[in-house]
This record gives C-alpha cells, structure tokens and sequence, in this order.
C-alpha cells in the first residue's frame, strides 16, 4: 500500500520518490472475472437497470432543454491502456466553466490549494443550482452508462482521470491503466468528498488486488447506498 505523502514540488510536478507503491507496477487482474465476467456482469446490470435510468435520463435531458443548454457535456479522460476517450455526463456547470476556475484558483488561494489536493471543490461556483441537484444525487453521472455499453467503462472501477491528471498518480499509473474506469468504485463509495486525490491511487491499487465479482457486487451495493444518502457535490 502507498503509504507516504507525495510531494508538490512545482505547479506541474510531484516527488514521487517519497510516495512508494509497493508492488503497485506488477499488479494485473488475470482470471476469468477480471478477464470475461467483469464485462458480463456490466452488460446483464445495464440491462436489469435500464427500465428505471432511461426514463430518469429523459426526464433530466427535457428539463434541461428548457433550461436553455445543452443537456450533455463531453470531456477526455484516460481510459484502459492509457486510451483517450470521451466521457459523458449531465452538464452541471455555467458553459464557461473553464475560465471560471481559471479566474477563482488565481485570486484564491484557498480554494487553489484544495483544487490541488483534491482536484474538487466544495463551494464551487460553476455549478448551476440544478447541477448542484444532479450532483448531489449522482444523477450527472448516469450517461456514462454509454461509456459502459461501449466498452470504454465499467460500472465498477478508478475513477476516470482527465489525461493532465495522469502525473498525480505517480507508481499507481500502471494499476489503473489496467482497468476499465468505473462509473461507482471504491472511493466514490467511501471517501468520496474528504480525500485527496493521492488517496484515490491508493484505493485503486487496493481494489486491483481484490478485484472479484463479490467485490463488486459489495460495491454496487454500496452506490446504491451512497445514491440514496446523496453525498456527493
């Protein structure tokens, strides 16, 4: 387990020599469920919850074309193999949300250093009041359940990365290039908004190691436990 803090050295650069992951870079999910099942397991999920997302989603898409934006946002990030791809979601945010956080991280410093750790903020203010809802009950996510019948995604894994994130994770890099990004996984279902974002490598190292269809089944299980206490932002 990585056990040390990794050090910020500049703006775009961490020391990762004090951050070891042991055994992170030799770890691979070999077996028939990290091999076959895990994409079954995906495919027979997303047909057993498709009665319930899909009118979810067109619900949520209708109300934001009247809303006046467009109901889905697209983003790179960093999938199996170190594949780019894009993923979907619910736009949450005012459409010039980059430039936003551009502006915010450089006159606070604040709310700049907790973007560094945790690469989130909690009082952000590119969020709309109806993204704030979508959010919170992790409705944004479920187009990525595109992602998952394409194969780009799995419903249980790392959290997707955006490709300038990919230094954050240091020794832990290989691990997650291993996997299928996952729509839920383990820090979304455990420390989900109090960790940083060195945390999250470690809790992908660990779920690798223990990667199973028990595992996931205790994961799914506790998404849907994390969806109805609504604790995200």
């Amino acid at each position: 387990m990585c056990s040390r803090v990794v050090t910020k050295t500049s703006e775009s650069e961490y020391d990762h020599a004090t951050w070891p992951c042991y055994g992170a870079e030799t770890i691979r999910s070999t077996g028939f469920y990290p091999t076959f099942g895990k994409r079954l397991f995906d495919l027979v999920l997303l047909v057993l919850i498709a009665p319930i997302v899909l009118p979810v989603i067109a619900v949520v898409t209708l109300i934001l074309l009247v809303q006046g934006v467009s109901p889905f946002y697209t983003q790179e990030r960093i999938g199996k193999s170190g594949r780019v791809f894009w993923i979907w979601k619910f736009r949450s945010m005012h459409p010039d949300a980059d430039r936003l956080l551009a502006e915010l991280l450089a006159k606070d410093a604040a709310m700049r250093a907790e973007w560094q750790a945790t690469q989130k903020l909690k009082r952000d203010p590119r969020v709309t009041p109806f993204g704030r809802f979508l959010r919170k009950t992790s409705i944004d996510e479920l187009p990525q359940l595109w992602n998952v019948l394409t194969g780009q995604m799995s419903l249980i894994g790392p959290r997707p990365m955006m490709p300038e994130q990919q230094y954050l994770y240091g020794p832990a890099l290989p691990v997650y290039e291993s996997l299928r990004p996952g729509v839920s996984g383990v820090w979304q279902v455990s420390e989900r908004n109090s960790t940083h974002f060195q945390r999250r490598a470690e809790l992908d190292i660990e779920y690798a190691r223990e990667l199973s269809f028990m595992t996931d089944i205790k994961i799914t299980l506790r998404t849907l436990r994390t969806v109805m206490y609504s604790t995200g932002y």
